[in-house]
């Protein structure tokens, strides 16, 4: 097999980057926009000693699980990568990247289902990041990244944004601050937060309702883009923490702006929040004023170094970004964990080596829970809880 190479095949499953994947002469290929059951002609655009890629020639047979993408820019922009397959369908798959994270790059079995919880499949996304298109001076000249290149493209619509997003792209009323390339929107009910200047104003903070409690919010600093999808983990996550023990405190890892806690930490004496970044963890004081905190704007690396573990903690939430837990971190809790400790992921090969070294530690994986905040896209956020 070498580059140029033409052959047909079968696309047998999605791959936790999104595309198709095939087997042809002992090797496994990549094709994005393919569908499982599809039978496709591809040319080989890079070879490597264990896998390919290929580019889509013809589809020589169409996959009864396609579907015509809702969005005009599909396949051109670089949001979306599963809008051509059925809602049905991308639960499936995803369920099956997740299970493969865990059993073929963390050599953990995982029997019985994975339960995957739905989303609303359009409207759903509550933040996004627009960028400047260089040399363009009109008033709407901003937009996305396109796929698998660094040119911006303009849009007008979004179909996986929610409703307030999308008047703003199509009013074209959206437009960087000053010397900035990229800027964040984010918008809920009435909530309608930016870095940069909309409708002629421009303001970055925010309240954001999460079942009944406000969450002060800030379009410059991590949140998550599917509010709906977030009320549900949190429903979980109380449940979780209320089968420990509550008469210990609790910690929140990777805090940002609290959210968790502020949910959580009324049901233990006391909560401390870990956060490096200095404007989430101002943002966690506020949302957590209500209850005893400690806050540490620091990275879980320097936390662990100056905090007992042996003092005692009822419960743990860890939410940490898609590199997962940091190695002194994860060695710690591996060692001097909670009882209980809850691990929100947003990267299931990250999770599945994490979670290794803690089952080593002693901890076992009491449930495994996949929530689809990305619909049309292959990200997969999950929930691990381990117990001692």
């Amino acid at each position: 097999m070498a580059v140029g190479e033409i052959f047909t095949a079968p696309v047998e499953h999605i791959a936790a980057g999104g595309a198709g994947i095939l087997s042809f002469q002992g090797k496994r290929i990549f094709m994005d926009l393919s569908a499982p059951g599809d039978t496709v002609t591809g040319r080989i655009t890079l070879e490597n000693r264990h896998w390919a890629r290929a580019e889509l020639v013809e589809l020589s047979a169409a996959s009864p699980l396609r579907v015509e993408p809702a969005c005009p820019f599909y396949g051109i922009c670089g949001g979306c990568s599963l809008q051509h397959l059925n809602y049905e369908t991308q639960l499936a798959e995803k369920t099956l990247i997740l299970r493969d994270a865990f059993t073929r790059l963390g050599g953990i079995p995982l029997p019985g289902k994975i339960p995957l919880i739905p989303s609303p499949p359009w409207e759903y996304r509550n933040r996004i990041q627009l960028h400047r298109i260089p040399n363009r001076k009109e008033k709407n000249a901003v937009g996305f990244k396109a796929r698998k290149s660094d040119e911006i493209i303009p849009i007008t619509d979004c179909p996986v944004s929610d409703p307030g997003l999308r008047a703003v792209l199509r009013e074209a009323s959206a437009q960087p601050p000053s010397g900035q390339d990229r800027f964040t929107l984010y918008s809920r009910d009435n909530t309608l937060v930016s870095e940069g200047n909309i409708r002629g104003k421009t303001q970055r903070r925010g309240t954001v309702i999460l079942r009944g409690k406000e969450i002060r919010m800030d379009a410059g600093v991590f949140f998550q883009s599917n509010a709906a999808m977030l009320e549900l983990l949190i429903d979980d996550l109380r449940s979780i923490a209320a089968e420990a023990d509550t008469g210990l405190p609790m910690a929140d890892l990777y805090c940002g702006v609290g959210t968790f806690a502020a949910f959580l930490g009324e049901q233990f004496p006391r909560a401390d929040l870990v956060e490096e970044n200095p404007e989430a963890i101002v943002l966690a004081r506020e949302n957590t004023r209500d209850m005893e905190t400690r806050l540490f704007a620091q990275t879980g690396d320097l936390w662990v170094q100056g905090c007992s573990m042996d003092s005692g903690y009822g419960f743990m939430a860890a939410d940490p970004p898609r590199q997962g837990l940091s190695p002194a971190l994860r060695r710690t809790l591996a060692q001097k964990g909670p009882p209980v400790l809850a691990y929100v992921s947003c990267d299931p090969a990250t999770l599945a080596r994490d979670s290794g070294e803690l089952l080593a530690g002693g901890y076992r994986l009491a449930s495994l829970t996949g929530y689809d905040f990305y619909p049309q896209t292959a990200h997969i956020e999950s929930l691990a809880v381990f117990k001692r």
